[in-house]
């Protein structure tokens, strides 16, 4: 009895698992600026750069202003995980750290996704990371995860 309720246990949390990593990787993000931004494309590495407070400014030497999506929401986790493989946890704990020190400061938390693109329609120095399935006119793709 105890095997079969354990086997049963074991088989619906495998199944969650699989979804749960299935959704996880369907999503594909890009990163955006507002559409009159002077930058066109960014490496990965600038990325990195830019969301880890390694570098407050773009290439070009203007001011970024990076935007997180709502903290615990599973883009946040995700597009974390595919930028430098580390969770939503991970990373509180990085910002933690650095704030602690006085060395940098974390992206703005957005309210929502749509918050998020409002905002960078309207700030020519807002950069974000945004599924793809929701980019519009009012941005642009500066870099789209392989």
């Amino acid at each position: 009895m105890i095997i079969a309720r354990n086997l049963g246990f074991n088989l619906i949390l495998s199944m969650f698992l699989l979804v749960v990593s299935m959704y996880a990787e369907s999503t594909e993000f890009v990163v955006v600026v507002n559409k009159n931004n002077t930058i066109n494309a960014l490496s990965k590495r600038e990325v990195i750069d830019i969301y880890m407070g390694r570098y407050s400014t773009f290439p070009d030497g203007e001011i970024s202003k990076p935007l997180d999506l709502p903290a615990k929401s599973a883009f946040k986790n995700d597009f974390y995980l595919k930028l430098v493989n580390k969770d939503e946890q991970q990373i509180n704990a990085y910002w933690a750290r650095l704030l602690f020190s006085g060395r940098g400061k974390p992206p703005t938390s957005s309210a929502s996704l749509e918050d998020a693109l409002k905002t960078i329609a309207s700030s020519q120095y807002a950069i974000g990371y945004i599924p793809l399935s929701h980019v519009t006119d009012t941005v642009k793709v500066v870099y789209t995860f392989d």
